[in-house]
């Protein structure tokens, strides 16, 4: 399985604070590394950061990215950047070849994406053809791509852990 990180662009620090937080958070539990940030948004970076303390991985969180320089940065290192938009190809049709790859850059937008980021990517990934989130297009894409794997991932060194339960909420602080 790759190695992933998400880069967020578009983010507006007056308006997309909880997406953009909710984006490094589905990013983590579904098995990516880290999420850069183009923008300077210490909130966000505070909020996952302090999920990590407390229910472990090593996931990093980076603002102040430029987003060009980021791409062109992964791409130098090998890696491969996956663009998901509505417009891109099935990842139904992508989801196995993207799977081999080594290094994998998931790029997710906020607002309008700029066009250049379509000719940037090495695959521009569409979950559906319909308007849609961009947390869910992430979290549907890692699912595929991790098939399931990530839903049963363990931390070590979680200070709080969920005790599966039937009815009511059961959790295990260390």
């Amino acid at each position: 399985m790759p190695e992933v990180a998400v880069l967020r662009i578009g983010h507006r620090p007056e308006r997309d604070q909880r997406v953009t937080t909710h984006v490094g958070l589905t990013a983590r539990a579904l098995g990516a590394r880290g999420m850069y940030l183009a923008a300077e948004d210490r909130g966000v970076v505070t909020s996952i950061l302090d999920v990590v303390s407390r229910w472990g991985g090593d996931f990093f969180v980076e603002d102040g990215v430029k987003w060009r320089q980021c791409i062109r940065d992964w791409k130098a290192s090998g890696g491969s950047v996956v663009h998901l938009t509505m417009y891109g190809l099935p990842m139904t049709d992508l989801v196995e070849e993207i799977r081999v790859l080594d290094r994998v850059l998931v790029v997710v937008g906020a607002e309008k994406v700029p066009g250049e980021i379509y000719g940037l990517a090495d695959y521009n990934v569409s979950v559906t053809t319909q308007p849609h989130s961009e947390i869910s297009s992430l979290a549907l894409f890692l699912d595929h791509l991790f098939e399931g794997k990530e839903l049963n991932r363990e931390y070590p060194d979680a200070q709080i852990r969920i005790e599966p339960a039937k009815a009511g909420k059961k959790t295990v602080e260390r």
